[in-house]
């Protein structure tokens, strides 16, 4: 019962407080009413029936003394107007029945007993027996025993009762009726308090709010609710938000997310795992981690696990790959860490990224670093590793190796006639020419250019002088076809032995490299095997001791710019008109001339940077010499073969114009015929592109060359500088004479200028004069001194 009243509205637990404590109040009231009056009643009724009897047995005393019945019995037929007495007995001294008065209407109902012995007053239901004792002055005469039936006295005495009851229900009803609005009034607020929880609850709609009806102690209630409504639904919104930005974080994260028990047990993933692994997110829970790692790493994601367990404080990574269900093996960076959270069981956090592409970049990254991306081959940081460790071999179990150096001869004439990409084709099918040629063990690289390397491991000299003859016969027999054109290329290949006495890696290529040139010197396509004796190689080792030298002379500006004087040999020049000649000054102040540093500059790459240098200090040195530019008629600069290939020289020329304000007509520029034919196509764009900015070209040496002419028509160039060797014998030697006459008569023809070299004295400036050469050069006219030295030149017979 208790449980059903817990379960009331607090409308009816209030209805249930007032009714329940009117309702026992009435019962009380009317119990205790009953009983008062009960006792009230009896009580009244024995003192005035004991009154009676006395009175009686007062009347009685003489009708006792004469013993006269008769008159006791007049006495006692008083009573027959009391309505409740039943009967009375009058009783002698000697306790025998005297007199009795029995009312008629009752005949039956009770009659007295023969003596008073026992008797006593008594209630009995609503029967009353009074005995009271008749006494006189002599004393006790007697007793009257006075019987009476107040069950109708009661019944009146109940029914005033139950009138009173009914009066106070009526009034406690009346009551309840005029209370009950009052109850209504707090359970109501509190009703639609309890309905808008209710709502609330079920439709998690935070943005309700209860009504307040009263400023009362319910109104503060329903101001602390809503105030508490508020609060909730503003954490609520955060909490929305916060939730969406872990879903965020955690089912949109690019990254893979497992929760993992410590065995490997999937517990939860993300979407974007499932996605991985090609699997519900309900799939997974019931898989384990392991099932979806490669076979060969295992091993590796057991580690992880372990290290997670064994070092929970710290974040453990390791790259592996990973199983999909479709079958697809992507490599992932797992991190992981051990996870604790409270009284719970211990759990792996395991974040998997997708590193596949950045994998496989790093992996074609690391090929190119040590492969050449033309051939295939292995590049010169990978040879220089594989000598290295040829080296430590030789040193530990005295073996002996051969280095070879290989550099492809005529392969110039395909790059330049075909192109880059004929010249490309040739290097890929040389590549695979050559390595079909080489033992399985020996070891071959791209060093750069149309060069390569090939390490020879176990190999005598001799073996390798006979394997390399081999690799230079399969050379020479093979022919590279181009665009219905054949070409037939050579190598040239030098040979050093590393033993337990070879020094570095360094070293030793260059001594390959020093025997490779000195085959190339010797005709080229042949083999040289490098001797510390040879002096070829002793030459060439000078040459790369000049490397440094050149270097640091850059660096340090030890190079100083020399003048030579052209003269115009038909008409007299009113202006200056010289080439550009280097130096070098050593630590002494000492003058060194080209011849000494060139060759090794050509040979090692050096040159387009001393270019570079005549260039920038020339201009700037016309710029800031006052009035040189006045007297300037044409100043000329030689370049070498190797800047005619250099993309970013034009560029840099351009610049150097702009920065001292130079004009382009006025410098002139010289390459050398042979460096012209081997470089082409390259040239011949060059060339007209510093044409188009206004500049000269001169085609220097010319006539040393073999197809000279040939070439002469494609190249546009200015004047043509006959070489010295035929010049400075014209006097004497009449085929000189004769080729000196034909390339002034072709050149002019062209529309080019002429410039005689080695010109030394005035007859052969007359010579040439008549000849109709246009301009003389050399130490009759004038030798080469510094710039600020140079003056105007008056030939010998102006």
């Amino acid at each position: 019962m208790i449980n059903q009243i817990r379960n009331l509205s607090i409308h009816g637990k209030l209805l249930l407080t007032v009714l329940f404590p009117s309702i026992i109040s009435l019962f009380l009231a009317g119990f205790f009413l009953l009983m008062l009056e009960t006792v009230e009643f009896k009580k009244v009724a024995q003192n005035d029936l004991t009154t009676l009897a006395t009175v009686i047995g007062n009347r009685s005393t003489a009708a006792l003394m004469f013993g006269d019945p008769g008159l006791a019995e007049e006495n006692l037929a008083a009573l027959n107007f009391q309505p409740a007495v039943q009967a009375a007995c009058v009783y002698n001294k000697q306790g025998l029945l005297f007199a009795d008065f029995i009312k008629v209407s009752e005949p039956t109902a009770w009659h007295c007993p023969p003596t008073s012995a026992g008797l006593s007053s008594h209630y009995e239901h609503s029967l009353l027996w009074v005995t009271e004792p008749i006494t006189d002055k002599d004393g006790p005469q007697g007793s009257i025993l006075v019987h009476a039936n107040y069950a109708e006295a009661y019944w009146h005495k109940i029914e005033f009762t139950v009138v009173v009851f009914l009066v106070l229900v009526c009034g406690s009803v009346l009551a309840f009726f005029l209370t009950a609005p009052f109850i209504k009034l707090i359970a109501l607020p509190v009703k639609q308090l309890v309905t808008t929880v209710k709502t609330i609850s079920e439709t998690k709609d935070y943005s309700l709010r209860a009504n307040k009806h009263y400023q009362d102690e319910l109104g503060l209630l329903v101001d602390a609710f809503n105030e508490l409504i508020d609060k909730v639904e503003t954490q609520n919104q955060a909490l929305t938000r916060a939730k969406d930005r872990y879903l965020a974080l955690y089912d949109d994260n690019p990254t893979m997310i497992f929760n993992l028990s410590e065995q490997g047990q999937i517990m939860s993933a993300n979407l974007t795992g499932a996605h991985y692994l090609g699997a519900a997110v309900s799939a997974l829970e019931d898989c384990s981690i392991l099932d979806f790692v490669h076979p060969a790493d295992l091993a590796l994601m057991h580690e992880l696990m372990q290290q997670c367990l064994t070092s929970p404080s710290i974040v453990h990574k390791q790259e592996l790959r990973q199983v999909c269900q479709n079958g697809r093996i992507i490599w992932v960076r797992a991190t992981a860490r051990l996870v604790a959270y409270d009284k719970q069981q211990n759990s792996l956090l395991l974040v998997c990224e997708d590193v596949t592409e950045a994998y496989n970049l790093s992996q074609q990254i690391a090929y190119q670093a040590s492969h050449d991306a033309l051939t295939g081959l292995a590049n010169r940081s990978e040879f220089d590793k594989a000598i290295k460790e040829a080296i430590a071999l030789a040193h530990t179990d005295n073996s002996e190796h051969a280095l070879c150096y290989l550099d492809l001869d005529q392969f110039k004439i395909v790059n330049d006639t075909c192109g880059h990409m004929a010249g490309d084709e040739l290097l890929r099918q040389l590549s695979d020419l050559l390595k079909k040629q080489l033992r399985r063990n020996d070891f071959i690289a791209r060093l750069g250019g149309d060069e390569f390397g090939v390490l020879m491991y176990n190999c005598s000299v001799d073996q390798a002088i006979a394997a390399s003859e081999k690799i230079r016969d399969f050379v020479r027999d093979f022919h590279f076809a181009w665009d219905d054109r054949r070409f037939s290329v050579g190598v040239s290949i030098g040979i050093a032995s590393i033993t337990d006495t070879s020094g570095n890696a360094v070293n030793l290529l260059k001594e390959a490299d020093a025997a490779c040139y000195a085959a190339k010197d010797k005709g080229r396509n042949r083999v040289h095997v490098y001797r510390p004796d040879d002096k070829e190689l002793a030459l060439r080792h000078g040459e790369m001791q000049w490397v440094q030298r050149i270097e640091q002379g850059l660096e340090q500006n030890l190079f100083c710019l020399y003048g030579q004087p052209i003269a115009s040999i038909a008409h007299r020049d009113e202006k200056l008109h010289f080439e550009t000649l280097i130096r070098y000054r050593d630590t002494q102040g000492l003058i060194i001339p080209p011849g000494a540093f060139l060759p090794a500059a050509e040979r090692y790459n050096l040159a387009p940077l001393m270019d570079r240098w005549v260039i920038k200090n020339l201009f700037e040195w016309i710029a800031t010499t006052p009035g040189f530019l006045n007297r300037l008629a044409l100043c000329s600069v030689n370049l070498s073969g190797l800047s005619l290939s250099d993309e970013t020289l034009f560029k840099f020329i351009l610049e150097q114009f702009a920065v001292w304000e130079i004009p382009t007509h006025k410098i002139c520029f010289e390459i050398t015929e042979t460096a012209a034919i081997a470089n082409l196509t390259s040239a011949t764009k060059f060339i007209q592109q510093l044409r188009d900015k206004g500049c000269s070209f001169s085609l220097d040496d010319f006539g040393s060359g073999l197809s000279s002419f040939a070439y002469l028509k494609n190249l546009p160039v200015d004047f043509l500088k006959i070489d010295g060797l035929f010049v400075k014998d014209i006097l004497d030697d009449k085929i000189d004479l004769a080729m000196v006459k034909a390339i002034n008569e072709v050149g002019q023809m062209m529309g080019k200028k002429t410039v005689a070299e080695f010109v030394e004295n005035e007859k052969i400036f007359n010579l040439l004069k008549e000849l109709g050469v246009d301009y003389a050069q050399g130490y009759g006219i004038g030798k080469p001194v510094p710039l600020n030295e140079l003056k105007l030149i008056i030939p010998f017979s102006m």
